[in-house]
């Protein structure tokens, strides 16, 4: 654990309830949450006043805890509370970070976002904004001077609190009950995630933060299993949990995931609401054997990928899922595409993708901002991209562990871009998701942005065979691989799976019209006219005849 702070900063004093100590490290700490009884507690000078009641925190195992410290742009900080929240695929955590410089302490906030973390501070308004039932993911606002975009807006329930907090958590608003507050999250050009939290509808708050790992914060006191040190794995013990299918014993590895496919019958079981009681859970395809991942689940490969390429850094990623989708076609004619994607994870930087496509291989992270967009134009961190196609991707087969909640046939809708000029290898892509149909679909908006992947990178970085380069190759004609028997068989492989994978995109409904876009983001979206209109004909980027995304998966948006 850290080290306690001065004690000329410390204030104890018994709780009002039980007469447990409460400890205050700060003067700026106004409210704590007593361990022991879980009651809200407001400092009133040196007397403590009961004035609410938390519930239990749930078990995420996540590598934070209260006490642990790191520095952030030079200044030192502690962990000294947590606010807990629940919405559709799970919970996440935002973490009071306790400064002190100079003797002056200063609050700012450590959260979870797509699978990495956010450290944000909370910011004045200046100016009225909507109310977050007119937010609409996609949209741009102008906030305090500065341009957004929505991406995600999602119904929130604050479930627990833990330690010193700046101010009352309020689990008796009203906004707080049914289905919950909106917390609204936004991304800027400049790299930065803003958050509006409705808690109270009439004066929401305002943070606003920048991506980081906890590499960069240089951590101390994590939780058993959480080091920031080296390393790609990250054992916990006591997640176990039987397959709610077949009864197979399962061992959840990794703190964040929310789904986690059985090893035995492959049924998808969610575990985004706890491990105990009764598991949601999928069965693929009526058990169908998945084809074999090239990069087998476990297997580690030491790669520089960060999407910021100042920050990148050659470090061990772990593969820890494996996902086969395809695109839907908009009518039995047109061309059914497929691709192929490794969930890769790192200690201490979240979660990476490689992406095996027809075109080649390459590899994407989710970013933290926005590109700047002008007509079919992108530019991202001096780059400029040129718009290639939209398409709605579905998933096939998954195996590992996900840090997002996998339902069966989720699908995304997708634009890639392609990196021009000197940045022909770069790539991007924006993936919008939605839980739920209709008007009250819960929907996200993430961009991803990498690099295309050369198969001997792959083979080095993974320390593959030298019988693989054959299969991991892309841009070889089918007629070099004649000469020898190898080959052959390489190459009726790549054919049964080309057919299987045509099977799984085309049994679950064969010709797909715009019904499902319609439900699903409304009659006037940027998704249904797309869908209307043929992607054979000119406009709009054209059809996607070549081979896969570049993106990777949505997390479940914002902070979650």
């Amino acid at each position: 654990m850290a080290t306690d702070p001065p004690s000329q900063r410390a204030y104890r004093a018994a709780c009002p309830n039980c007469g447990a100590p409460v400890d205050f490290r700060s003067s700026a700490s106004a409210f704590a949450v007593c361990s022991f009884c879980k009651s809200t507690i407001v400092r009133e000078g040196d007397a403590l006043r009961k004035i609410g009641q938390s519930a239990d925190l749930f078990d995420d195992h996540s590598p934070l805890q209260l006490g642990a410290a790191g520095k952030y742009q030079g200044a030192a900080f502690t962990l000294v509370g947590r606010l807990q929240y629940r919405y559709a695929d799970g919970t996440w955590n935002e973490w009071h970070a306790l400064f002190d410089a100079d003797g002056a302490a200063k609050s700012g906030w450590l959260s979870e976002d797509n699978g990495r973390y956010v450290f944000a501070f909370d910011a004045p308004l200046t100016l009225d904004v909507p109310p977050g039932a007119q937010l609409k993911p996609g949209a741009q606002y102008i906030i305090d001077g500065q341009g957004w975009s929505v991406a995600s807006v999602t119904p929130t329930r604050l479930i627990a609190a833990q330690g010193e907090l700046p101010y009352a958590p309020n689990f008796a608003n009203p906004a707080n009950l049914a289905n919950g507050f909106l917390v609204c999250d936004l991304r800027s050009p400049r790299g930065e995630v803003g958050t509006l939290d409705y808690g109270d509808p009439q004066r929401p708050r305002w943070s606003v933060g920048r991506s980081v790992g906890l590499a960069e914060l240089a951590m101390t006191g994590l939780a058993e299993g959480g080091g920031a040190a080296g390393g790609s794995e990250k054992s916990l013990k006591g997640r176990s949990l039987q397959c709610p299918n077949c009864g197979a014993a399962l061992e959840v590895k990794l703190s964040t995931t929310q789904s986690i496919v059985c090893h035995q019958c492959h049924a998808v079981v969610d575990i985004s609401q706890g491990i105990g009681g009764e598991l949601r859970h999928y069965t693929q395809q009526g058990g169908m054997q998945p084809l074999l991942p090239l990069l087998p689940l476990g297997s580690v490969g030491t790669l520089a990928l960060s999407a910021t390429a100042g920050a990148r850094k050659e470090l061990p990623w772990q593969v820890v899922g494996y996902v086969e989708r395809c695109e839907v076609p908009e009518s039995a004619d047109d061309e059914r595409t497929f691709w192929r994607e490794y969930l890769l994870y790192n200690r201490t930087e979240g979660f990476a993708f490689i992406v095996d496509a027809e075109d080649g291989w390459s590899w994407t992270i989710p970013i933290t901002g926005v590109p700047q967009l002008v007509g079919d134009t992108a530019r991202y961190e001096g780059a400029a991209y040129r718009k290639l196609y939209d398409y709605t991707g579905q998933i096939t087969y998954v195996l590992g562990e996900f840090y997002w909640q996998l339902t069966r046939d989720q699908r995304t809708y997708n634009t890639d871009y392609q990196g021009t000029g000197s940045a022909a290898a770069k790539k991007l892509n924006r993936e919008r998701t939605a839980t739920g149909t209709g008007a009250d679909a819960v929907q996200e908006i993430v961009w991803s942005a990498g690099e295309a992947l050369t198969a001997d990178a792959l083979m080095k970085a993974f320390r593959l065979a030298p019988e693989q380069s054959a299969a991991l190759r892309r841009d070889a004609a089918p007629t070099a691989l004649k000469g020898s028997l190898l080959g052959k068989i390489i190459f009726w492989a790549v054919i049964v799976f080309v057919l299987l994978l045509l099977f799984r995109c085309g049994s679950s409904g064969g010709a797909v019209d715009c019904t499902d876009t319609r439900n699903t983001f409304g009659p006037a979206s940027q998704e249904y006219q797309n869908c209307l209109n043929s992607q054979r004909s000119g406009g709009g980027g054209g059809y996607r005849t070549g081979g896969g995304s570049f993106g990777g998966f949505s997390s479940g948006g914002g902070h979650k």
